[in-house]
């Protein structure tokens, strides 16, 4: 399983995820920088991700939906704030409606996904900080632990397909 630790700190409003992947860091950036790659892995097991926009670069917007096995839509929205390829990106993460427009009373979150060498393959650090303790604990509450570690953990499949 690439994930290897899990951190939240409900005081300083943070949830880090880390893992480690069998791949170069150029690799593992292009399943984040290509929208039909990240589609297979966005969403947890079960859950299957439509990228709608996928503007990864500054000032970009991202805006994708994940589809429960009942056919319900979970849609969702990137502001890209930074891109430093293949390293790092960092975006504000907001619930939206079917329109994408993001809904006000979700929780959102500003993010930092960094990938860093180490030896013949990749540590991925993703960091998530809150707008409050209530906000990370709602989503705490939703399983955002199990669903955003079972969505990483299925990275290794699709690097291993080519």
């Amino acid at each position: 399983m690439p994930v290897t630790d899990v951190k939240t700190d409900v005081d300083a409003r943070t949830l880090t995820i880390t893992a480690r992947f069998a791949a170069p860091v150029e690799r593992v950036w292009q399943v984040y920088a290509d929208p039909r790659q990240l589609e297979k892995i966005w969403g947890p097991p079960g859950f299957p991700a439509t990228f709608v926009d996928h503007e990864l670069r500054p000032g970009g917007r991202v805006t994708y939906y994940m589809t429960s096995p009942e056919g319900q839509k979970f849609p969702g929205m990137w502001f890209v704030d930074s891109v430093d390829e293949p390293r790092e990106f960092t975006f504000r993460d907001v619930f939206a409606d079917e329109d994408f427009n993001p809904i006000p009373d979700m929780p959102e979150s500003r993010n930092v996904y960094s990938f860093t060498a180490d030896g013949d393959g990749t540590v991925a650090t993703y960091h998530g900080v809150y707008d409050s303790a209530e906000a990370l604990q709602k989503v705490l509450e939703m399983g955002v632990v199990e669903g955003a570690s079972a969505a990483i953990n299925q990275i290794d499949d699709l690097l291993a397909a080519g």
